[in-house]
């Protein structure tokens, strides 16, 4: 699936530099389904020329973002930094991360946090387990909000009408056989997890997996970010998460909102 370009809507104008926008929709087009890609491949995910393609991907092989075999091109390691200069500029991740440590601890599952951009999530921290998991995620990971705690716990923050639009934008993929695809049920969902502060999502982005989510929150009461546990029905049922992990997830929640605000 090719990405989806954030500029799509913009129109250019004097503060709107082109070259720069198609640039960041080439770094966009590597992805784990495509890790590496020949030129033509870059041209057809962007919608750009072979030549457009080619003068942006040699101009980010001479600033060492991308490297090359003569064939084929990839993301170099350097790219990173654009992504920790996100975290590094948010002190947030900072205050967040030993309270997040501290609920690993206490529910013996693995604890994330994530960010809404678009229609997906994007993982900013996650604190592991050592337990193995088939979904490996990590910082930079990106997943659907639709069918996710900490995506549906992120939309709830916004109105109605807008998460209807984001939901509308893309298909909604049935990605397991719960898996819920109609736009208004999933807002039903969506209107749950605002009414009770929390949501719990079982098993509709992967087979067995269970994730419980709440709101992290700033000063005017908007939520910003969201962490969830994540865990496995094998081991732990819905009903069991809940009763055992959704109070230290909430209290989890509160501390970090409190440490962000000074409250």
């Amino acid at each position: 699936m090719s990405p989806q370009a954030p500029t799509a809507d913009l129109k250019p104008g004097d503060a709107y530099v082109q070259s720069f926008a198609r640039g960041l929709e080439v770094i966009r087009s590597f992805s784990a389904r495509a890790p590496r890609q020949t030129l033509t491949e870059v041209a057809t995910r962007t919608g750009l020329t072979r030549a457009g393609a080619r003068r942006i991907l040699l101009t980010l092989q001479t600033l060492g973002y991308v490297e090359s075999d003569g064939k084929l091109f990839a993301l170099t390691p350097r790219i990173l930094d654009l992504g920790f200069a996100y975290l590094s500029s948010m002190p947030m991740w900072d205050v967040a991360e030993p309270v997040m440590e501290q609920l690993v601890e206490e529910v013996k599952e693995s604890v994330s946090a994530a960010v809404l951009e678009g229609a997906d999530i994007v993982y900013v921290l996650r604190v592991s387990t050592r337990k193995i998991m088939r979904n490996s995620l990590g910082i930079g990971s990106r997943l659907p909000a639709y069918c996710t705690s900490m995506g549906r716990t992120l939309l709830a923050g916004l109105p109605d009408e807008e998460v209807l639009r984001l939901l509308r934008s893309a298909p909604l993929e049935a990605r397991t056989r719960h898996t819920l695809t109609d736009p208004e049920a999933v807002l039903a969902r969506v209107q749950q997890a605002r009414r009770q502060g929390w949501c719990l999502v079982n098993q509709e982005l992967e087979e067995g997996l269970l994730s419980m989510a709440a709101p992290v929150v700033n000063r005017a009461g908007r939520t910003i970010a969201a962490i969830n546990i994540s865990g496995q029905v094998n081991r732990t049922t819905p009903r069991q998460m809940q009763e055992s992990m959704l109070a230290p997830l909430r209290e989890t929640a509160r501390q970090i909102s409190s440490r962000l605000t000074g409250a």
